[in-house]
């Protein structure tokens, strides 16, 4: 058997050091499941978890690469100069520009000059997955980033050091979801090849609605993410509705704007598309793919349902409706368990679907299901919170074949497989 495993394999555990590349990233809750995305946006910045265990970053690899750095960066390889005392006013964060690719230079000052516009600010945006829940992360310049927080958070210095020094700071809501390891180290992806990254702050807000955790640049290049694919824009005193048209027709199709103002998060635009950044394994199957809401319904583009989602006959389940791209790797792992007399631990009645276009519940986070990346199997007893009867052989022949499974999750989803990395039968 040959295993494709895409990106730098690079690998960090807390107790070696070494650093991996992003390779899986997907978002999923299942039935009955549900996902609070707390925003509690007077919370402090003050607490954060343990220091990272002596020995457990990587050394840098040139003088160069370390100017400026503080000598206390809690990881040297990925660290930056702190930003210093925040300079210049605070802005509001009143739209959101996304796009799977760099946005170039000569769009940024035409959108610079639109009328009522009074700041734009390039970021790195992606969504990877941790446990079962995509995360926001933006890996920006810290110094002109800081300025669309909460002023308590702008001016606070630990949190900026502490991205600077190669920590990943969380808002509000993520750490009572996600699990930390024993030295405070959070793995961004699924399976063993997900980077570990410190974690130095966990109660920091951000942007409402846009991010949920933030890295330094140098974080956001070993990780993998687009350089520079979403724009930070504050319009002032003028109505972020007024400006939008103007953007749109700046950017042109296949661009998400996404309003971040107190009236759009009353709910998503349904006239506004939405263009999730993927990265890793799941980027692989899932390609370029966009959708618009209606009535609280993800409906993706006719164009990618045509061209990825497909109808096969798979070994115990039957006829099931997924991602083209599970397909080789899914029947392989049901092969097997029928090989090794297991199939009877599998009972196709109680199959839950793989494709299904939806929001995790409770949430405006896509559920890799939407994706057909994941599937529910044995639902009544492994339900969401539960240890779960599944036979844990057949777990561990689904883990073989590159799926990753809900029960291993801090908040656990027994029932649920996903898509952690890609392989390929030989």
């Amino acid at each position: 058997m040959r295993q494709r495993v895409p990106g730098a394999q690079l690998r960090r555990t807390a107790a070696a050091g070494l650093v991996g590349a992003l390779v899986a990233l997907s978002a999923t809750a299942c039935t009955g499941g549900s996902e609070g995305d707390a925003r509690a946006s007077e919370s402090t910045a003050s607490e954060s978890t343990p220091t990272a265990p002596t020995g457990s970053t990587t050394a840098p690899e040139s003088p160069e690469e370390t100017a400026g750095v503080s000598p206390e960066a809690a990881d040297p390889a990925h660290a930056v100069p702190p930003p210093g005392p925040r300079t210049g006013p605070l802005a509001s964060a009143d739209i959101l520009v996304a796009a799977d690719t760099t946005i170039d230079q000569a769009m940024i000052e035409r959108i610079r000059k639109v009328d009522g516009v009074t700041g734009v600010v390039p970021i790195s945006r992606a969504q990877p997955s941790v446990q079962g829940r995509l995360l926001n992360v933006v890996a920006a310049d810290l110094a002109a980033y800081r300025a669309f927080t909460p002023l308590h958070i702008a001016d606070n210095p630990e949190v900026w050091d502490r991205a600077a020094g190669g920590e990943i700071v969380l808002a509000p809501g993520v750490k009572e979801t996600v699990g930390f390891d024993e030295h405070g180290f959070l793995a961004l992806g699924e399976g063993e090849h997900a980077p570990k990254l410190h974690v130095g702050i966990t109660d920091a807000p951000q942007i409402t609605g846009a991010v949920d955790a933030v890295v330094n640049e140098k974080w956001g290049e070993t990780l993998g993410f687009p350089r520079h694919n979403a724009l930070l824009i504050s319009t002032g005193i003028a109505a972020p509705d007024r400006v939008v048209t103007p953007i749109k027709r700046i950017v042109g199709e296949g661009v998400s704007i996404q309003r971040l103002d107190v009236v759009a998060q009353l709910g998503l635009d349904p006239q506004a598309v939405q263009v999730p950044v993927l990265v890793g394994a799941v980027a692989d199957a899932v390609g370029e793919y966009s959708y618009t809401v209606a009535d609280g319904r993800v409906i993706p583009s006719a164009e990618w349902v045509r061209s990825h989602i497909t109808t096969e006959t798979v070994p115990i389940l039957g006829s099931i409706t997924c991602n083209k791209h599970i397909f080789p790797q899914l029947k392989e792992a049901l092969a097997e368990i029928v090989e090794r007399g297991l199939a009877d631990k599998i009972y196709p009645d109680q199959y839950a679907g793989c494709y299904y276009p939806r929001f995790i519940a409770g949430s405006q986070t896509l559920s890799n299901h939407a994706f057909g990346l994941a599937f529910d199997i044995n639902v009544p007893g492994n339900q969401r919170g539960s240890v779960g009867e599944i036979d844990r052989t057949v777990v561990s022949i689904f883990e073989k074949w590159g799926f990753a499974w809900g029960g291993r999750w801090k908040w656990t989803d027994p029932m649920h497989f996903e898509l952690a990395r890609i392989v390929e039968p030989s």
